[in-house]
């Protein structure tokens, strides 16, 4: 089956390595299919087992918690570029922790269990790209952990405006609040700060 240039490009820049050849990147192409999410569609639930991850090419989406209390708590942002995946229930086959919400309009390209399962243990390069994106993934997450402690809000809402404006720009600041650990008016007084200076 021939596949739109746009669709090559895509999964090209998403599954870059310099152990994955031409012929490797035709084996992953033809496993994933291009799927669109509306806003507020919802690609996993929390209490249902992951059985695909899907690569962003365009749109937003957030993945969240909610607390003893039953506040919505944001523990993740999905960019264009990046990949929607719950690590843990995918790879352990548990349900899923979090929910992951579009937050725009989402265009993906999905790929189910079963079959990177099948690409990550035929292609070699492939699942050295996964240990790759492993580590950059527990780093980030190793970071923002570290941050929440070490970092005041003010010095959070500054590092994301920096190195995530889209997120900035597009998600609702209740989302940004929670995702940052402060309320809301707490966040209003971070922000009016900011532009006063």
């Amino acid at each position: 089956m021939i596949q739109p240039k746009d669709f090559m490009q895509t999964l090209n820049q998403f599954y870059t390595h310099p152990l994955i050849g031409a012929a490797d990147l035709e084996k992953i192409r033809a496993k994933h299919h291009r799927v669109k999410f509306k806003k507020g569609d919802v690609i996993l639930e929390k209490g249902r087992q992951a059985n695909a991850y899907y690569c962003m090419e365009k749109g937003l989406a957030r993945a969240y918690v909610v607390s003893h209390s039953g506040q919505e708590i944001t523990t993740g942002f999905i960019l264009s570029g990046e990949i929607a995946i719950d690590v843990v229930s995918i790879f352990t086959r548990i349900p899923a922790a979090e929910t992951i919400v579009c937050l725009s309009e989402c265009l993906c390209y999905q790929i189910n269990f079963e079959d990177f399962q099948e690409l990550f243990h035929s292609i070699p390069g492939l699942s050295e790209w996964g240990r790759n994106w492993m580590s950059k993934a527990l780093f980030a997450h190793r970071k923002r952990s570290i941050s929440m402690i070490t970092e005041s809000a003010l010095d959070r809402y500054l590092d994301l405006v920096k190195n995530y404006p889209e997120i900035i720009e597009k998600a609702p600041l209740k989302h940004i609040a929670t995702y940052l650990g402060v309320t809301d008016s707490s966040l209003s007084r971070i922000r009016k700060e900011i532009a006063r200076q």
